[in-house]
């Protein structure tokens, strides 16, 4: 009987010790395995759901259907009373995973199959005694079988609970860092708002996934019509992200010169070509811990392309006439108006720089899809007219809105700003802009003197310059004149800026310049 004390205490000291399930498990049955002389010995674990058994010891067993009463765990567990179970029984017993533990325990002559519950009544799963003595009543009986079996329940029980305690708290822990991010987009959110101005369902998404894209360092490839607002896009990304503090170095690729986009890009020393007459920075450089926003990206020589490609997998690249190459650490945006898919298909853009490019691809819906946006747009740029003049109109009326929501906005975002912007001027301050003051068709008229029609004393000889004597500013009246010109050559040609340019005598470059100088839009 002493002896018998001493074994139990050093068995129950040995189970106390197991801080998780799976080691107490092992622990208490190799203890009775050698405590009571048992060919091998095997504890099944009922899951949470009560629906499998399954076995640490022997993963490679797969689960035990509760349901499936081909084997004789389900009727252990349904009757709740341990049973016996011969040898030749189990050799007539058509079930795979149970003659897999058949052989696992070298096909005893006998088992033992018994539940074991806790004081509430709870199954927490079944052991498995495996001898080649049938007389269980000698093992079972014992005042040791049973201490043990006691005291491994409640240790069974206690190792539930603190799993299922960890699990709970990692589940708040994922509950709370859910509601704490939702929280950041929604205030993310709400920042963006103040200058991605709109409540329509595309914008309230547009947003959304601009703070996505904020939070990650994959490059962004925004799309859209002309005018719809991409540099604010990635003006977003850049503000949002972690790299804010850092420069937005920002290269419109369709208005510098071929002859000159390289040198931009990548900078050069002194006497790399004629005229270098000193070292330059390159906008890569320049961009280091910031952010590169490559705008008309669509417009980039594919020479270039392939240098370009180079740069975004390593970071490095090579000033034009240095030996050395330079590092660059930098988060790319690229924006086009092009389509870039067709633009692979004529072999005019790389495939491997599209994929490139858009890792976290955003596309920005036409205004003329969006018409909930207008109010809130037009108010906000009746505001920025104001803070900027000093004084301008109280608000915009409904007829006004009403007449803005049947136009289509070909110009998009920039146009609606322009149209805002002129009946500002021409609305007095304190009053709400109305119906006839929105110059829906000036942007587009069929003819040149449509253009200036708002301009006093306009010589109807030239279009869109004022008579010689009500000039005050040479320049300006210049560029008005130019910016007429080429707005009425873009409507002539539906918008096609090559066959504008080649009609102009300029090179396409030098015409998106001026375009993007003037605000001029395509049709």
């Amino acid at each position: 009987m002493q002896m018998e004390l001493h074994t139990g205490i050093d068995l129950a000291v040995a189970l106390i010790r197991q801080d998780n399930l799976p080691a107490l498990l092992k622990t208490a049955t190799a203890q009775l395995k050698n405590a009571f002389g048992l060919t091998r010995c095997w504890a099944l674990e009922l899951d949470l759901s009560g629906r499998t058994l399954h076995c640490s010891e022997l993963a490679e067993l797969g689960e035990f259907d509760c349901g499936d009463f081909s084997h004789p765990f389900a009727h252990v567990l349904q009757s709740g009373a341990p049973r016996e179970l011969t040898r030749a029984a189990s050799y007539r017993l058509d079930h795979t995973g149970f003659q897999a533990l058949f052989d696992a325990s070298d096909r005893p002559r006998s088992l033992w199959l018994e539940p074991l519950k806790g004081d509430d009544g709870r199954t927490l799963g079944i052991l498995v005694l495996c001898r080649d003595e049938p007389d269980w009543h000698g093992i079972t009986g014992q005042p040791l079988y049973n201490g043990l079996k006691q005291l491994l329940i409640h240790q069974w029980i206690t190792q539930l609970q603190s799993r299922d305690q960890v699990w709970q708290r990692r589940l708040l822990k994922r509950s709370l860092d859910h509601l704490h991010d939702a929280e950041t987009i929604r205030q993310r959110c709400e920042q963006l708002a103040r200058t991605l101005v709109g409540a329509s369902d595309a914008t309230t998404a547009l947003r959304a996934q601009i703070v996505r894209a904020a939070s990650s360092r994959l490059s962004v490839l925004v799309q859209g019509e002309t005018g719809c607002g991409k540099d604010v896009v990635a003006r977003g990304i850049h503000e949002l992200s972690d790299r804010a503090e850092g420069p937005l170095v920002v290269v419109n690729c369709a208005a510098i010169p071929d002859t000159l986009l390289e040198s931009e890009l990548f900078g050069h020393t002194k006497g790399a070509f004629s005229g270098a007459d000193q070292n330059k920075e390159g906008l890569l450089a320049q961009a280091n811990g910031g952010t590169l926003f490559l705008d008309e990206i669509g417009d980039m020589p594919m020479a270039l392309q392939s240098k370009l490609l180079r740069v975004l997998e390593s970071r490095q690249f090579r000033p034009l006439g240095a030996r050395e190459e330079r590092h660059s650490d930098f988060r790319l945006v690229a924006a086009t108006h092009q389509p870039l898919q067709t633009g692979i298909e004529q072999g005019s853009f790389r495939r491997d720089l599209f994929y490139r490019l858009s890792q976290f691809p955003l596309r920005i819906t036409p205004l003329r899809e969006r018409p909930e946006d207008l109010e809130s747009l037009s108010r906000y740029f009746i505001r920025l007219y104001t803070e900027r003049e000093g004084a301008g109109p109280m608000g915009i009326s409904s007829h006004a809105l009403h007449l803005l929501a049947s136009y289509e906005f070909p110009g998009n975002v920039r146009e609606l700003r322009n149209i805002i912007e002129l009946a500002c001027l021409q609305t007095p301050a304190g009053d709400d802009i109305q119906p006839e003051m929105l110059r829906l068709d000036d942007l587009f008229a069929e003819h040149p003197a449509d253009v200036s029609a708002h301009w006093p004393a306009l010589d109807p000889a030239i279009p869109g310059l004022p008579a010689t004597g009500d000039i005050r500013d040479l320049k300006a009246a210049s560029q008005a004149f130019e910016a007429a010109i080429i707005r009425e050559r873009l409507h002539q040609y539906g918008g096609n800026r090559a066959q504008a340019a080649d009609s102009l005598g300029l090179p396409k470059r030098t015409l998106a310049h001026k375009c993007l100088k003037y605000q001029v839009t395509d049709v």
